[in-house]
């Protein structure tokens, strides 16, 4: 098929207004592809954030209701648990109110048993769990503020205000500049010891916690005894894994995969009549051709193979194009709204994704002009002109 490389591009090249206007629908389409798979991954949730053993006990009305601290050492007793660690949503601003960062109050000590995949240096780690009033912040972000190890940083929360100056400011020393495996450098942790201690609207409560178990096997059996210890009192539970946390957060904006499934289906399919109408195009101007080639020789399913070819052909380059364009583009919203959403960029399974859909589009495109091409009788094909 190789040796046909040649030919299919020579047909391509033949009306070059028409192929670029076919190209350019395609490579939209395969661009608009790619971002909504980036948007979808920002705002549902990426899977690589969430850990197969860990899961997350939440309030069971809502997620922004918090429970009681004392809850804390209870899930660590529950037969299973490896260890538990609470979190809190601080609501982070630094400077302006365009600079909002994903920042947490965390129970420090256990926080690496939990999260493993944040790494940073041993002497950076000691000095963190050493100093209540220090934090730990991801490298993109302190590459992005130009913050070292040592400076103090005002930190300002939207949810909290503080008791002792009336005002809403949490000056946080950095300690360490951590690298996480999982994507998530864009975040700031901060001992809840501080928070809990110096906040003015509630004293020994925390906002989640999350679970490492022994057994992901076991992780709907461990959820259960988890919320069972706490039913019927005035504060119950909601446990689940971590990622269908994750996704019960994105859940609240309503049904984001289904709604850009419908788009990116609506996109295709526009790409779909024009590419299909582009190859009947080519098809019928070159009925005296097909004749001709197969006068010397060429079969029905040969002369098939070489329609599909190009339409397959064309496909793929404006499918390439496309998602190399959605590539970079992801690139550079990540860096536009990292504040947002610390992990952002178009997912590797997209390409494959990708490349089955130029295949399937591809031969979709081509089916009735196929059809036709391996129909056609040389005694009609020579009779055109």
């Amino acid at each position: 098929m190789f040796k046909y490389l040649p030919l299919l591009w020579a047909n391509l090249g033949r009306k070059r207004l028409r192929t670029s206007l076919t190209l350019a629908s395609i490579v939209v389409a395969f661009l608009l592809f790619g971002l909504m798979q980036t948007l979808r991954i920002a705002l549902t949730g990426s899977p690589e954030l969430a850990g197969l053993d860990r899961l997350i006990t939440m309030h069971k009305t809502s997620f922004v209701q918090s429970l009681p601290l004392a809850y804390l050492n209870r899930i660590k007793g529950v037969d299973g648990v490896v260890v538990a660690s609470s979190q809190d949503w601080f609501g982070g601003v630094y400077q302006e109110d365009r600079n909002q960062l994903a920042t947490f109050a965390i129970e420090a000590p256990t926080f690496f048993e939990v999260y493993s995949e944040y790494k940073l240096p041993p002497e950076q780690k000691q000095a963190f769990l050493q100093d209540r009033g220090s934090a730990i912040v991801g490298k993109l972000v302190a590459q992005r503020f130009n913050w070292k190890v040592g400076d103090t940083v005002p930190m300002r929360s939207n949810v909290w205000t503080r008791k002792d100056n009336g005002g809403n400011v949490w000056p946080m020393k950095i300690a360490g500049i951590y690298d996480a495996s999982n994507g998530d450098n864009q975040s700031i942790y901060f001992h809840y010891d501080y928070l809990n201690e110096s906040r003015a609207e509630i004293r020994d409560m925390i906002g989640w916690v999350v679970v490492k178990v022994n057994n992901p096997d076991r992780s709907a059996e461990i959820a259960r005894n988890i919320d069972a210890m706490f039913g019927n009192s005035s504060t119950e539970t909601k446990t689940s894994t971590e990622k269908a946390f994750i996704q019960g957060f994105a859940n609240q904006m309503g049904n984001i995969g289904k709604l850009l499934t419908m788009v990116a289906a609506a996109v295709f399919f526009t790409m779909l009549l024009v590419t299909a109408n582009t190859m009947g195009q080519s098809i019928r101007e070159r009925i005296n051709e097909i004749g001709v080639m197969k006068t010397l020789g060429f079969s029905g399913a040969g002369v098939t193979l070489l329609v599909l070819a190009e339409a397959i052909l064309v496909t793929a380059i404006g499918g390439v194009i496309g998602m190399g364009l959605a590539a970079l583009a992801s690139k550079g919203l990540s860096a536009a709204v990292a504040q947002f959403f610390p992990v952002l960029g178009m997912p590797s399974a997209t390409w494959a994704i990708g490349g089955v859909l130029i295949v399937v589009l591809g031969s979709l495109a081509a089916a009735l002009p196929c059809t036709q091409a391996s129909r056609l009788k040389i005694v009609d094909a020579l009779r055109k002109t």
